[in-house]
C-alpha cells in the first residue's frame, strides 16, 4: 500500500510538470507544507529544492502561500524573477475550509496584477490546492 501511495505522490509531481533535471525553487516554506509532495518533487527532478536565497535560473517555482502571508502580488513578482522564459509558478494554497485558505478571486486578481496568466488548478496534496501560473511571454504564440 505504501508503494501505491508513493506512486500517487509521484503522479502529482508529474502533474506539476516536473521532469528529471527540472530545476525547482521553493518559496514560502513553513511547518505546514506537505512534506510528501516536496519529497515527490525532489525524487522526480533528481535534486533538492532550491531555497528562496538561491540565485539560479529555475524551471518551476513552488510558492506556498496562505491568506495571512502578506501581499500575494508582491510575492508572485518575487517568484517570477528566477524563472526561465518558459518557467511555471505553482501557487500552493490551503484548500477551502483549511486555515489560511485564499479565495480564488484573490488569486486571480493578484496573478493578473503581477502579469501572470492562470492556466489550471490541481489538488496538489490533501490540504493544498495548486494553481499553475505562467508569464505572458510563456503563453504568446510562437511565430
Amino acid at each position: 500500500m505504501v508503494a501505491a501511495e508513493d506512486a500517487g505522490k509521484v503522479g502529482v509531481a508529474e502533474k506539476l510538470g516536473i521532469e528529471p533535471s527540472t530545476v525547482v525553487q521553493e518559496f514560502g516554506w513553513d511547518e505546514d507544507v506537505d512534506d510528501d509532495l516536496r519529497a515527490a518533487v525532489e525524487e522526480r527532478c533528481g535534486s533538492e529544492l532550491l531555497d528562496e536565497d538561491a540565485q539560479e535560473v529555475v524551471d518551476v517555482v513552488l510558492l506556498w502561500w496562505r491568506e495571512d502571508d502578506g501581499d500575494l502580488t508582491d510575492d508572485l513578482v518575487d517568484a517570477m524573477s528566477p524563472l526561465a522564459d518558459e518557467g511555471v509558478i505553482w501557487l500552493l494554497t490551503p484548500k477551502q475550509g483549511r486555515d489560511g485558505h485564499v479565495e480564488p478571486a484573490d488569486i486571480a486578481e493578484a496573478a493578473r496584477t503581477a502579469g501572470l496568466s492562470q492556466t489550471s488548478n490541481i489538488s496538489a496534496a490533501e490540504d493544498w490546492l495548486g494553481t499553475r501560473l505562467v508569464t505572458s511571454r510563456s503563453v504568446k504564440p510562437k511565430r
